[in-house]
């Protein structure tokens, strides 16, 4: 079993760690959230849905102290470094000479305030802003690495401060045998100098979109409530004319170039349920993931041809035309015309009274999507090489209780030049796989002397920090949970209490450490 101590001295370590350690800022109180406790219950969670687009506290950063001297490279080299990639769940095989581009088109988005102190750091060392421009190229994780084999990525400013770019004519052909992919994000300054390589979430490839009524054997294929969707109209099967669902300054539009995930929920007795699948004839809601906004109400509706099928409530299967009818007035239904959005009135159908019949305008295509983001930040960390491979925390699972506890950290891309971090508290820390790290848990007094007169949690988050002292955010956090059972001390032992708990803690830190190696050994 290899150990994150052995890529480096003991002196060599201790040196890094104390000068981290010298940047940090004192810890802080955190409300109660989501998060692990080894105190408490445990809450293993997987991060948050909107994750990819929240805000983090900076109070717990692991992060230089900012002073009346060094206030502006404070605020420059704390910002954080944010790399999104969205995309959809299955990808449509190509056949022969025909090229089936992934529709939606993954999306790139670049944001966070760490991106500029770097430039303006070449910009005094006479580089240039020409230097600094960011250009990227995606493809496919198993094909050529030449850039003559991937699409390159024009990114552009959005109102919003992010940089924007979409890979329009990527796909997979019928000579690829894979049943799965992931695609590979490669991101260079125009200097040449490699800024990382983020990979995609994998994606599923099919032949064809399912005409036959799904089961829940394949569960994979359905539209599950509560995940994300894209929606999108093409007329007369022409990629040119394809209009995607998206929000826009807080407007629905149709929009030919840029596409926006929604979380597809179920809505029963004026509720939003989010478990089970969704089905044709149900009643549900879409939420912007990124702004929040919600259409009404409405149910969905299965299409053939122009008609839209009202007896029909098998599950919704990925690429399925649909329809979406508004609840509060049945004849409604979502349209587009040109790039409004609109409500387009439906005709009965004489023949059969369980269809209607639309226009072009209100068919649509449904399709699950996946969104990773990737943060990072440099601090005070002089990083001349790639950024990755970037570590990501899938699951934590802790040991023991009480004094004595000790963190598994599951993941992907670990290594001996990896330290946990409770905040601003760096954790012991031994490798035991490239997908599995483990800590001993910092005892709370790290992050408040007067543990002992507090009764609420204090929660912390969870990072990692390579070596050059880089850091790795993630969405997890741990919970310390106070014991309630404490009896007040008498006013004689008050006067002793600071002696006793110096060495209770001396103690506790020489027995966790013990017990930590012995564990490692075993």
């Amino acid at each position: 079993m290899q150990s994150g101590r052995d890529a480096e001295t003991e002196e060599e370590r201790t040196e890094a760690s104390q000068h981290i350690w010298d940047s940090l800022d004192p810890a802080h109180l955190y409300p109660p959230g989501d998060s692990l406790t080894h105190l408490g219950p445990l809450l293993w969670t997987e991060p948050r849905p909107s994750a990819w687009n929240s805000s983090r506290d900076e109070r717990f950063s692991p992060q230089p102290k900012g002073t009346r001297e060094s206030g502006r490279p404070h605020r420059q080299y704390l910002s954080d470094q944010s790399v999104r990639i969205l995309h959809a769940k299955v990808a449509q095989k190509s056949y022969g000479n025909e090229k089936r581009f992934f529709c939606p088109p993954p999306c790139v988005y670049i944001s966070g305030s760490g991106w500029k102190p770097k430039q303006d750091l070449l910009n005094d060392a006479g580089a240039g802003n020409s230097c600094y421009k960011l250009c990227g190229y995606m493809s496919l994780d198993s094909s050529s690495a030449a850039q003559a084999d991937s699409f390159k990525l024009t990114f552009e400013d959005q109102p919003d401060s992010r940089m924007f770019a979409c890979a329009k004519s990527l796909y997979i052909s019928d000579t690829d045998k894979r049943k799965h992919f992931r695609l590979v994000l490669k991101l260079l300054l125009s200097s040449g100098q490699e800024v990382g390589s983020f990979h995609s979430k994998l994606i599923k490839v099919i032949s064809k979109p399912s005409q036959k009524r799904q089961s829940m054997k394949n569960a994979d294929l359905c539209i599950s409530a509560g995940s994300r969707v894209a929606l999108f109209n093409r007329l007369r099967s022409q990629t040119v004319s394809t209009r995607y669902l998206a929000v826009e300054q807080g407007a629905f539009v149709a929009s030919a170039r840029q596409w926006t995930a929604f979380m597809v929920t179920l809505v029963e007795d004026q509720l939003l349920v989010c478990d089970g699948f969704i089905c044709y004839g149900c009643v549900v809601q879409l939420v912007c993931t990124d702004s929040g906004v919600a259409l009404p109400p409405m149910v969905i509706r299965k299409m053939n041809k122009q008609h839209a099928v009202l007896d029909v409530d098998e599950p919704v299967s990925q690429l399925h035309k649909c329809a979406f009818q508004f609840k509060d007035n049945s004849q409604m239904y979502l349209c587009l015309s040109n790039e409004r959005i609109i409500q387009y009135q439906a005709s009965s159908c004489l023949r059969e009274q369980s269809r209607e019949m639309l226009n072009d305008g209100s068919c649509w295509t449904i399709i699950g999507t996946e969104a990773v983001e990737y943060t990072f930040c440099e601090g005070f960390a002089c990083v001349q090489g790639s950024v990755s491979p970037i570590p990501v925390i899938t699951g934590l699972e802790v040991n023991g209780g009480g004094h004595v506890a000790t963190l598994e950290v599951h993941g992907e891309n670990f290594g001996p030049h990896l330290k946990v971090w409770f905040g601003n508290v760096e954790a012991e820390t031994m490798l035991r796989s490239p997908k599995s790290m483990l800590c001993v848990v910092p005892d709370v007094s790290a992050f408040s002397g007067e543990w002992r007169l507090l009764r609420h949690p204090v929660t912390v988050p969870l990072s990692l920090i390579r070596l050059d002292g880089l850091i790795y955010r993630s969405s997890y956090s741990f919970t310390y949970t106070p014991e309630h059972n404490t009896l007040p001390l008498a006013r004689g032992a008050q006067q002793n209490a600071p002696d006793s708990d110096t060495l209770i803690d001396s103690i506790h830190q020489e027995f966790t450490r013990a017990n930590f190696h012995l564990f490692m050994q075993s």
